[in-house]
């Protein structure tokens, strides 16, 4: 890997009043003014037959800005503004390269209120970020240190649905560098049980973080259900639902960090299987236990920690019968159901772990491709 890499530092912060009042103006800016320019290009589509330009969406953004019940908009910074025509140009690029959907409307309610600022729209002076239209920095709670003399290119302001807000900060990190190369090699089998089983034999276990706080969600949206929407009540207690969701989410996410990394830092090469996750929620009886398992959320992070780190991640077709090859003398069988935890091969004999023996077959298969 070349260069430097460009690395975000999420940070928790807490605005003024004035602060969060801007900043909550900003984020309907900027939905505002996705979703109007997404009708636009819509429209020219539906008309004109031809697709819309960054340059043009920018050209009819200026012209909403002379408008007297849109005079709002210049309010706030109009850096987030143009950001988000940007964001869009690069849906629509992906759109029509076949590599994602039609971009969607945003959401007041449900879509992620953010605002990007690049560096024209903020100022970093000694350890302190202040934002365009405000008079004072933020105060952020610095969990951790930026690297030393770092310079800020891009930061993003969001707050999330229970009411916290973040900033992150994208910089440069010199210390992100290959490591030093290892002869260690893994297999990774991925389960509901175990939330993952390597073929060295390990088994990480599955915390089920949605299963321990289920009653108290049950509960908190239960009480939601009994408010009236709009009210005070209502959103005091959406909020509590909220922030049920945010802590187990947070819980997952540190658990998949702390994993990737052991398994990136301890391995030359890590072996995964390809899987259908999309396909498998359709399975109504364990899509909440696959969604809670959280297996994209966890190739995602070693996609980008190999990358970073000079590793080897290779994807085994999500068809390949790793369960059913003896890891031993490839004898397979012709069933293997769910319920069957362990077996004995026909052929040499050998006991099997289920898992353990899948994540030795996806390790081998992986190894084999060049």
């Amino acid at each position: 890997m070349g260069g430097v890499v460009k690395r975000a530092f999420k940070y928790r912060f807490h605005p003024s009043p004035e602060q969060a009042d801007l900043l909550n103006r900003t984020f309907g800016c900027v939905r505002l003014v996705y979703n109007r320019a997404l009708a636009e290009r819509t429209r020219v589509y539906a008309t004109e037959r031809r697709s819309m330009t960054y340059v043009e969406s920018s050209a009819v953004l200026a012209g909403w800005k002379r408008e007297p019940e849109l005079a709002f908009l210049n309010e706030v910074s109009s850096v987030p503004l143009q950001q988000t025509l940007r964001h869009q140009q690069a849906g629509f690029t992906a759109f029509f390269a076949k590599r994602a959907g039609y971009p969607r409307f945003k959401s007041k309610r449900r879509s992620r209120a953010s605002a990007e600022f690049t560096r024209s729209a903020f100022r970093w002076a000694q350890g302190q970020l202040t934002l365009a239209k405000m008079r004072d920095p933020l105060a952020i709670v610095w969990s951790r240190p930026l690297p030393d003399g770092a310079e800020p290119s891009t930061v993003t302001v969001s707050r999330d649905s229970s009411g916290r807000w973040f900033v992150s900060i994208l910089v440069e990190d010199p210390t992100v560098a290959p490591l030093p190369p290892s002869d260690r090699h893994v297999g990774l089998d991925a389960g509901l049980t175990s939330l993952v089983t390597s073929s060295t034999g390990e088994k990480v276990a599955n915390p089920r973080h949605e299963r321990r706080d289920r009653r108290k969600l049950a509960q908190a949206q239960r009480e939601l259900s009994r408010k009236q929407k709009d009210s005070n009540n209502h959103a005091r207690a959406r909020l509590r639902v909220a922030r049920i969701h945010a802590r187990i989410a947070d819980r997952r996410r540190d658990l998949l960090h702390k994993l990737s990394t052991r398994l990136v830092r301890e391995n030359q090469t890590v072996v995964i299987e390809d899987l259908g996750v999309r396909g498998m929620l359709r399975n109504h009886r364990l899509a909440r236990a696959i969604s809670d398992a959280a297996w994209s959320d966890l190739r995602r992070l070693l996609e980008y920690k190999c990358a970073w780190y000079g590793r080897d991640l290779r994807v085994v077709d999500r068809w390949y019968p790793s369960s059913k090859l003896c890891s031993i003398c490839g004898r397979a069988t012709d069933t293997m159901p769910l319920a069957v935890r362990s077996w004995t091969c026909l052929g040499c004999d050998a006991v099997h772990d289920r898992d353990v023996n899948a994540a030795r077959n996806i390790l081998a298969a992986g190894l084999a491709e060049r």
